[in-house]
């Protein structure tokens, strides 16, 4: 071996390592900031009742809300009077949800899809089963709405400022659908979480008319005060008029008040969540995968040259892939305790195929004929400077 040989064979020694490192520091980095609980983006609007939601901000209430005591006609509304940051094919996020702890399923979620809003409802029991509707045309632009959600064993029907925008007889939610802990901006078990403006809101054990849902509106916008006809079923009524501090009050409930956290926050964030249940139909859905399996590649990549060319192991592809794995175990773990990430088994697949993805990359034979050639190049280029 020629002295410059010997010199190229140190550097590669030397090198490799050292890329090896950076890449697993960069995919530690990429996976794992911003290492902390990033501040609440909630605050009090300058002018007028409400709160403004930013990305990471989210709210909670005191106490989860109680089913009824009796049974009978398990009807129930919603009014809330929000603005969307955004209603672009970008903007989404869950406005609001229920999550009764003890079950850990969402009875009802309530999220943004560009202009329009989407129910969700999950059953609990042996046969759950998830149900869901879009309301389009409900954000015509960047002001307040007032959405209203009536709901019975006849359908649901949803308002957009006193006006009826959508009824859907074969989707219902019951008052015992609206119990748990009440969270608002953010999903309760993932970082999925709406900005906008939140003004006003209010639950309701019966179904509301027609009569009574304009004649909110008119209230609400004009009076500035809801109507107190129907105070006799309300559950929990939020003015967000307090201006300041870090609790909203409800009107007719004080366990059940609202909380700002100092921190953004996720109520109870999913461990390993499942595929299926992390699946989302959708280009950003596609576009993560695609983002996950391609920022492991330079790991199986790197690794696989480590253990081939200067540890020279008995399986550098089998040793290769699972470092990749644990590596990926290690962030979705810790990811659990991040409320801006997601822990879960879709990253775990993906991030591992990623690595398989660069050890075959690297044992291609276009990337070993490029090695070839680099190192008859090196040799040549060795062989003239000594007979120089």
């Amino acid at each position: 071996m020629t002295s410059f040989e010997s010199y190229s064979s140190t550097l590669q020694t030397k090198l490799l390592p050292a890329i090896c490192a950076c890449v697993l520091l960069g995919i530690l980095v990429a996976g794992l900031w911003p290492f902390h609980a990033p501040r609440n983006d909630v605050s009090w609007l300058g002018a007028g009742s409400g709160l403004l939601l930013g990305k990471h901000g989210s709210i909670v209430s005191a106490s989860p809300f109680k089913a009824p005591a009796t049974q009978g006609d398990n009807s129930c509304s919603l009014e809330i009077w929000l603005e969307p940051s955004r209603i672009d094919s970008r903007a989404g996020g869950v406005i609001l949800a229920f999550y009764p702890p003890e079950g850990r399923v969402v009875p009802f979620a309530l999220r943004q899809w560009r202009g329009g809003l989407v129910l969700e409802h999950k059953s609990t029991g042996s046969s759950a089963t998830k149900t869901q509707i879009y309301v389009g045309d409900v954000f015509s632009g960047l002001k307040p709405v007032l959405v209203t959600i009536t709901s019975s064993e006849t359908g649901t029907a949803t308002y957009a400022d006193g006006t009826l925008v959508k009824k859907v007889p074969t989707f219902a939610i019951s008052n015992r659908d609206l119990t748990g802990q009440f969270v608002v901006g953010s999903a309760p078990t993932t970082a999925y979480g709406w900005s906008g403006q939140i003004r006003g809101l209010a639950i309701y054990n019966r179904e509301l008319s027609t009569a009574e849902v304009s004649q909110g509106f008119v209230d609400r916008t004009h009076v500035g005060q809801p109507d107190s006809a129907k105070d006799r079923a309300v559950v929990a009524r939020y003015l967000f008029d307090e201006g300041k501090g870090n609790v909203v009050r409800n009107q007719l409930d004080s366990a059940t008040n609202l909380l700002i956290p100092t921190r953004f926050f996720v109520l109870s964030p999913q461990f390993l969540e499942r595929p299926w249940d992390e699946f989302r139909p959708g280009w950003s859905y596609w576009k993560d995968v695609a983002v996950n399996v391609m920022g492991f590649i330079p790991l199986g990549l790197f690794f696989y040259a480590y253990f081939s060319h200067v540890r020279k192991t008995e399986h550098p592809a089998a040793l290769t892939i699972t470092i990749g794995f644990a590596v990926s175990l290690t962030i979705e773990i810790l990811q659990a305790f991040l409320p801006t990430r997601d822990s879960g088994m879709t990253d775990l697949i993906t991030n591992t195929f990623g690595t398989a993805v660069g050890v075959m990359a690297f044992r291609h034979k276009a990337v070993q004929a490029v090695l070839a050639a680099a190192r008859v190049g090196t040799q040549k280029s060795g062989a003239s400077t000594e007979a120089f």
